[in-house]
């Protein structure tokens, strides 16, 4: 089903789209900030077993442009999907930034989720050092990106970023990490050009929490590790082997 919309608390028409038989809903999260959707080469590795979900933040894709852009307003929509489709609990997943906002998800609302899963990323930092290795590793290696069908939305990483580095700093938010009784599992790159440091970090202070690390995969490890990545993620959500074959990556 595509090009379907779901009014936010203020109005702002978001953009969704859902795969594979209701009843065992997950939402799947992609990065950026800024990015549109492109998660749809993950939802099909498991959407023979899960009602897969995905979405584009405000400002993103086909989603309406209207601030503002920030972590709770991202949150909130989040939480209006989820009412919207009448879902009263379910797993969230996400990619790179997605996974930072799946993990901030499960803070604010864990009555509502069931299980989070972090694909390359996940994070809880503002660490200057990081970000140099990032940016060298970047400028000197690259890596694969996936393909999007909308341009980059600058605006929305810029404040985006802005907003996750005022969210880190919040006082309260190590403890209720190390307060929060969901399962949280890591699926991380063993050559990510983002050093996975911080993610081996929130793994071990989460009181649910696991990792696996798929080792010489880049950032998006389906374009480099497709096979590696199907059979880790289905481990991770805790499914059998799908009946289709990892096909067109």
């Amino acid at each position: 089903m595509l090009d379907q919309f779901y009014p936010a608390s203020d109005d702002a028409k978001l953009w969704f789209t859902r795969s594979g038989p209701q009843g065992d809903p997950l939402l799947l999260c992609n990065g950026g900030p800024g990015c549109s959707d492109y998660l749809g080469p993950v939802a099909m590795l498991i959407d023979d077993a899960l009602d897969a979900i995905r979405f584009e933040q405000r400002g993103c894709g086909h989603s309406e442009c209207k601030g503002p852009y920030t972590v709770d307003t991202a949150l909130s929509d989040l939480e209006d999907l989820r009412k919207h489709l009448g879902i009263d609990r379910w797993r969230v997943a996400g990619h790179s930034w997605g996974a930072d906002l799946a993990l901030a998800y499960a803070l604010h609302f864990p009555e509502q989720t069931t299980q989070v899963l972090c694909i390359s990323g996940g994070r809880i930092h503002n660490d200057r050092q990081w970000h140099q290795v990032y940016s060298r590793r970047r400028d000197e290696e690259g890596e694969l990106i996936p393909p999007a069908d909308f341009p980059y939305n600058n605006e929305v990483n810029s404040r985006m970023n802005q907003s996750w580095k005022d969210f880190c700093k919040r006082p309260d938010l190590l403890s209720r990490i190390a307060e929060l009784q969901v399962p949280v599992h890591y699926l991380l790159a063993g050559e990510d050009i983002r050093p996975n440091w911080p993610l081996l970090q929130v793994a071990a202070l989460l009181p649910q929490g696991s990792y696996e690390i798929v080792q010489g995969a880049q950032h998006s490890i389906w374009l480099t590790h497709a096979t590696q990545f199907r059979a880790a993620l289905r481990r991770a959500l805790h499914l059998s082997e799908a009946k289709h074959e990892c096909e067109g990556f």
